[in-house]
C-alpha cells in the first residue's frame, strides 16, 4: 500500500489521502494564500477572512456552522499563516462526508454578513490585545517584521485595530477572489476510507467550484542590514532573539540548516542552548531556536529569556557556541546522534495523524510531491558534518538582535 495517494479534480484542486486503521478521520483544505498576499491597505485581511468564513453561508447561519460537527463530537477550525490559510476538521469515520461538505460550504459559500463581521472585529481586537500581553509571542513577530522590513512578509498576521476597521464583506470577497484560486488549493485527508471513496466525496463537494488560477506573483524581500535594537516593554524578564535571514523552502541547504537549528534549540532538553544557558549556568528557564521557511526566503531565530543583569552573559555564551559550530565540524559520533534524534522526532510527530495530514497537504501544495519516511531517511543520512558547518558559517556569522526589557 502506498503511503499517500494523490489525485486532481478537473477544476485544478489537488487531493492527497493516506489510509490508516482508525475510527477517526482528519481532513483539511490548504490554500496557498496568506498575509504576504495582502496589499498595503489590506493588512490583517487574510486573518479576518479566515474568521469570517464561519459567520454564515448560503446554506447555514453562523451557529449552524459551529454546531454541524461539534454536535457529533467532531471539530472544525482554521488558521492563517504568512503564506497559507487552512480549514480543517476532525470527525468519526462515519461523519467524514459531513466534514468535507462543511469545509466546502464555508470555503466557497460564505456570505460575510456585516452584523456578524462587526462582532468578529471585536473578537480579533481582543486577540490583538491578548497577543500584546505576551512578549514571548510578540518578539518573534517583531523580529521578522524587522528582518523583512518594507516587504510583504514584514507585517503582523493579525493586523491592527485601525486596519480592521476598514475591512468589510466586500473587501473580504475581493481578497478571496484574488488569492483563493483552485490551482493553489490542496485537500488533504487521513482516515480509514479508501482513496476512491474520498475522491468521490471531495469531487462532489469541492469539484463544483469553478476553475481559477493565480494571476499575480510574490516579491522576494529585499535584504536588510544587520541590526541590534532594544525595546522598552517594562517586562519582569528580558526577552532576546538572535537570528538572521535563511534559506527558502526549496533550498538544498534547508535540511542541513534544519539539523543545525535542532542541535541548537530543538525540543529536546539536551539542545545546546538549553544545556548551555539552563543546565550548566542556570541563567534561563526558556530557550529555543526556530527555522521558518517561506516560498523565497527563510528566517532563523534563537530565543531566550532571563533576568536583565544576565543578558550580556547569555549572549556571550551563545556567541561562543555559534563560533564553535561555524569552525569545528561535528564528530562522527555527534553527527550520528544528531541524525538519529532528528529522524526519531519526525517519526514520533507522524504518529499524530492530524499533524501529519496538515504537513502532507502543505508539502503537496509547495513541492507537488510528498517524501516518504524512507526518502527522508536517505536525505538526512546523506547530510555531512561539513555541510552543517558551512550553513552555520553562511547563516550565523552575521546575526541581528532584538531585546525586550
Amino acid at each position: 500500500m502506498k503511503e499517500f495517494e494523490i489525485y486532481t479534480l478537473p477544476n485544478g484542486i489537488r487531493g492527497i489521502h493516506r489510509r490508516v486503521r482508525s475510527n477517526v478521520s482528519h481532513c483539511a483544505l490548504v490554500v496557498n494564500a496568506g498575509t504576504r498576499d495582502e496589499h498595503s491597505d489590506e493588512y490583517g485581511l487574510a486573518h479576518f477572512a479566515e474568521h469570517a468564513i464561519f459567520k454564515g453561508t448560503e446554506h447555514r447561519k453562523a451557529y449552524q456552522v459551529n454546531c454541524r460537527l461539534e454536535n457529533l463530537g467532531g471539530e472544525l477550525n482554521a488558521y492563517t499563516t504568512k503564506e497559507d490559510t487552512t480549514i480543517h476538521a476532525t470527525t468519526l469515520r462515519a461523519d467524514f462526508t459531513k466534514a468535507v461538505e462543511l469545509i466546502a460550504d464555508v470555503a466557497f459559500h460564505s456570505t460575510f454578513p456585516e452584523k456578524e463581521l462587526a462582532k468578529e472585529r471585536e473578537v480579533i481586537i481582543d486577540e490583538i490585545n491578548t497577543y500584546k500581553d505576551s512578549p514571548v509571542d510578540m518578539i518573534f513577530d517583531t523580529f521578522e517584521d524587522m528582518l523583512f522590513a518594507d516587504s510583504e512578509l514584514g507585517h503582523n498576521i493579525l493586523g491592527t485595530k485601525a486596519s480592521l476597521a476598514r475591512h468589510n464583506g466586500d473587501s473580504i470577497r475581493r481578497f478571496i477572489a484574488r488569492t483563493h484560486t483552485t490551482d493553489q488549493m490542496v485537500f488533504s485527508s487521513i482516515g480509514p476510507m479508501s482513496v476512491k471513496s474520498v475522491q468521490s466525496v471531495v469531487s462532489k463537494y469541492l469539484g463544483q467550484k469553478e476553475s481559477s488560477a493565480r494571476d499575480f506573483s510574490r516579491s522576494v524581500p529585499k535584504s536588510v542590514g544587520v541590526f541590534e535594537k532594544v525595546v522598552n516593554k517594562h517586562t519582569h524578564q528580558t526577552h532576546c532573539i538572535v537570528g538572521a535571514r535563511a534559506y527558502d523552502i526549496n533550498s538544498e541547504k534547508r535540511l542541513p540548516l534544519s539539523l543545525l537549528i535542532n542541535i541548537l534549540g530543538g525540543p529536546s532538553a539536551n539542545s545546546r542552548l538549553n544545556v548551555l544557558l539552563r543546565e550548566k549556568n542556570g541563567l534561563s528557564y526558556n530557550t529555543e531556536a526556530a527555522y521558518t521557511t517561506y516560498n523565497d526566503c527563510g528566517a532563523v531565530a534563537m530565543y531566550f529569556s532571563c533576568d536583565s543583569h544576565n543578558v550580556d552573559h547569555c549572549r556571550e555564551l551563545i556567541d561562543v557556541e555559534l563560533r564553535r559550530l561555524r569552525s569545528e565540524p561535528l564528530s562522527s559520533r555527534r553527527i550520528s546522534m544528531t541524525k538519529r534524534q532528528f529522524l526519531a522526532q519526525m517519526a514520533i510527530s507522524m504518529e499524530n495523524n492530524e499533524g501529519y495530514m496538515l504537513g502532507a497537504g502543505k508539502s503537496l501544495l509547495v513541492h507537488n510531491e510528498i517524501d516518504t519516511m524512507e526518502e527522508v531517511y536517505k536525505k538526512v543520512s546523506a547530510v555531512t558534518a561539513q555541510q552543517i558547518m558551512e550553513v552555520a558559517e553562511e547563516i550565523l556569522s552575521n546575526t541581528s538582535t532584538l531585546i525586550y526589557r
